[in-house]
């Protein structure tokens, strides 16, 4: 099942794959870096935004949100949560906007989708046109030089379907731009079981390479991989918080 139709065909499971993660301390954690390096201004938006539970945060915290991501069954279920949000379906990399914002996500390494080089730095320039001055740009990134191919995470959930076990992983040849998300869902229901395998084309890129990229647009800031505390980044670590500037 290639590309996004695993997505597309399991939208309605997105939220259980995603169970383990803690959208209100990422959240909570890019506001206090909105409030350090920003403009102070409450114009947000998420880029990829799935379901919509970052964009539930920022509206919570008093941000006028809008989300925008390129499958629309998972617009059309973050349009449920978030009715006081305007949702967008459109490609990351050639995002336009009516208006600038003050602040600019992309959670959960989703920056990787861009998938080559060349659209990378696409994503990068739209994000600096539709941002304000002083305006932010915050994401999460894995250094391809870092990856662990044997590493994965996995996780299990019960849902009314049935009981799932959910696991991802990196995958990186040593080489080039492209790298490779991995993911398996199983689901049991009845004692019979379902298997679905997905990989998903993702950009293959090093911190240096990233920040040279950037560097033209943004004042750059990287931090550990740790939403409950702000530390810089030790040079060592293969996944960072970055920080963008607008300048």
């Amino acid at each position: 099942m290639p590309g996004n139709a695993l997505y597309t065909d399991l939208s309605g499971y997105y939220d259980l794959m995603c169970a383990d993660i803690d959208y209100q301390a990422q959240s909570h954690c890019v506001h206090r870096l909105q409030q350090l390096f920003g403009n102070t201004g409450k114009r947000h938006l998420d880029l990829a935004c799935g379901t919509g539970p970052h964009v539930r945060h920022f509206i919570d915290a008093g941000y006028q949100s809008a989300g925008l991501d390129i499958n629309q069954p998972m617009l059309d279920r973050a349009a449920q949560r978030c009715p006081e949000a305007h949702f967008s379906a459109q490609d990351m990399c050639t995002f336009t906007l009516s208006e600038p914002v003050d602040l600019i996500t992309c959670f959960l390494y989703s920056i990787h989708y861009s998938a080559s080089i060349e659209r990378l730095n696409a994503c990068i320039a739209a994000v600096h046109s539709a941002l304000a001055e002083g305006g932010v740009f915050c994401f999460n990134a894995v250094d391809k030089n870092k990856i662990d191919n044997n590493a994965f995470v996995a996780h299990t959930a019960t849902h009314e379907d049935g009981e799932f076990a959910f696991s991802s992983a990196w995958s990186y040849p040593g080489e080039g731009e492209r790298q490779a998300l991995k993911l398996r869902i199983e689901r049991v229901v009845a004692g019979e079981k379902q298997v679905w395998h997905d990989e998903h084309p993702m950009v293959a890129v090093s911190f240096a390479e990233l920040q040279e990229l950037l560097a033209p647009y943004f004042e750059v800031h990287v931090f550990g991989h740790d939403y409950q505390k702000l530390l810089e980044w030790d040079g060592v670590e293969g996944n960072g918080v970055f920080v963008c500037v607008k300048v």
